[in-house]
This record gives C-alpha cells, structure tokens and sequence, in this order.
C-alpha cells in the first residue's frame, strides 16, 4: 500500500536543482527557520491556510488560500513518469526538496525507491539537518545530496536558522564518509553567509574533503523578501544588495583555490 505525504508543489522542468531537466517535488515542513527562506509557506507540518496578495487588472487583493495537500506516492511517480523523455534526453531526474524533505523520512524513502525501480535518477536537496539514521534509510536511494552549509559560527548559525549547526556538519562528513555523492551549496546571503570569514571557515571545514563534487554559490535575490511579504509573513531582511558578477566571481575564488570546482547559481 502506498504512503501519503504531504507536498505544497510540485515543480516541472527544473533546472537549477541537479543536473540536467528534472522535475522537483516540495515536501512540507521543516525544522530550520531561516531569515531568507524562499519557501516559508513550507515550514508548518501540516496543511495551512494562508493570506496570500495576489496582483490583478482590479490591483493587489488578498485572498485565503490553503497550502499543502496529501498525496499518495503512486500520485507522485505518475506525475514524474510524465516527464521521462526530458529525463533520458537531458540526464536529468527527480529532486526532493521543501521544507526539509528528511522532516518526512519514510514518505521520502518509498518516493526514493520507487524512483529508482523506475530508473530516474534522485537527488535531495537538504539543510542536512536530520538524524543520521534517517540518512542512513535513504542513502541506497539517492544518487546525490545537494547540501546546504549556511555559516560555520554556531552562534550566528543560530540566530539566523533557529538550529544548531553541530548535527549539519557531522552528517556532511558521514555522508562524504559513506561515498555519497555531495554537491555542497551556499546561499549567498549579504553581510551574513557571504562574509569573507564565514566563506573562508566553510573552505577550511571542506577543504579535507575533496570527494565534493562541487561547490555552489546561491546569489541572493528578492524572492523571498516578496513571498514573505505576499503571505504577510514578518520579513527579517529588507533591502537587501545583490551581488554583482565581480562580487560573486571573487568569492567563488576561495573555493576554486582549495581545488573545488565552483557553481553559480545551481
């Protein structure tokens, strides 16, 4: 019998969440609380009902409109089974994302194998903060971990996350360990994450692993600012300076000399 879970979206033709053309799956909830999330309607469990201000030819209204739905895992394989020729074609696949995926191991773990007894490729997009046994369910399954590393100081990890960072950072290294296949992926958030002491201390932290596939720098941008405000959400961060290519290049720069290979952008 298949599982239920419970997801908020479910993304077609992604390209910035793992190699090629996949399709991604939002899975809802998450432990972390982060002052730029991008998708805060994906913290709360269960399904909400939100304010949300949608634009019009009438000007701004807003509307009540519910966020999250339970599906069956047999749901979601016939809606990744409708993009196979992009998959073949591309090399791409299905990534699991949210919220937190792992929030919903056992929902994750059946979407996992079923994903692979059809041949799609898998990654999961994870904040990787999650027991390490529940990794240990879900790594036979899955072809790449897209990791986040947010800031090496645990008291500012705090502040801005709401989580310790202890747990994120053994799980990369028994990730890494196990021979998982990692792309590490840093949100470059201005004056917090993208501080020259805190990328630094992130190269130092993964400079004795250079089984990392590569390093992925995230520019900031407004998305989440708007969302928060659409959803009237209190909003932390208000504007905030976007990178500009030099910028980026020069912070990719102390990574590319630790001998990573550096994305920008996904």
């Amino acid at each position: 019998m298949a599982l239920n879970g419970i997801i908020f979206d479910i993304k077609k033709f992604a390209i910035h969440d793992g190699p090629g053309i996949r399709t991604t799956v939002f899975l809802k909830g998450c432990p972390l609380d982060c002052w730029w999330c991008h998708n805060p309607e994906s913290r709360l469990s269960e399904i909400e009902t939100i304010n949300i201000t949608r634009n019009s030819n009438n000007g701004a209204k807003k509307k009540k409109e519910t966020v999250g739905k339970v599906v069956t895992s047999d749901f979601v394989m016939e809606q990744l089974e409708k993009d196979r020729i992009f998959y073949d074609k591309s090399g791409g696949g299905v990534t699991f994302s949210g919220g937190e995926p792992m929030h919903q191991v056992d929902f994750l773990l059946e979407l996992l194998s079923k994903s692979k007894q059809n041949g799609f490729h898998t990654a999961v997009d994870t904040s990787g903060h999650a027991p390490w046994d529940d990794f240990c369910k879900i790594v036979p399954f899955t072809d790449l971990f897209l990791y986040d590393l947010k800031l090496m100081n645990d008291d500012e990890h705090i502040k801005y996350t709401g989580v310790s960072n202890q747990t994120i950072n053994s799980n990369l290294k028994k990730l890494i360990e196990n021979n998982s296949k990692v792309i590490v992926r840093i949100p470059m958030i201005p004056d917090i994450t993208d501080t020259e002491v805190n990328l630094n201390e992130t190269a130092d932290f993964i400079d004795e692993h250079k089984e990392i596939i590569a390093v992925c720098l995230l520019p900031y941008n407004k998305f989440g600012e708007d969302k928060m405000n659409r959803f009237d959400f209190p909003t932390r961060l208000k504007n905030m300076n976007i990178h500009n290519k030099i910028e980026i290049e020069e912070k990719a720069s102390i990574f590319i000399n630790r001998g990573f290979e550096v994305l920008i952008g996904g």
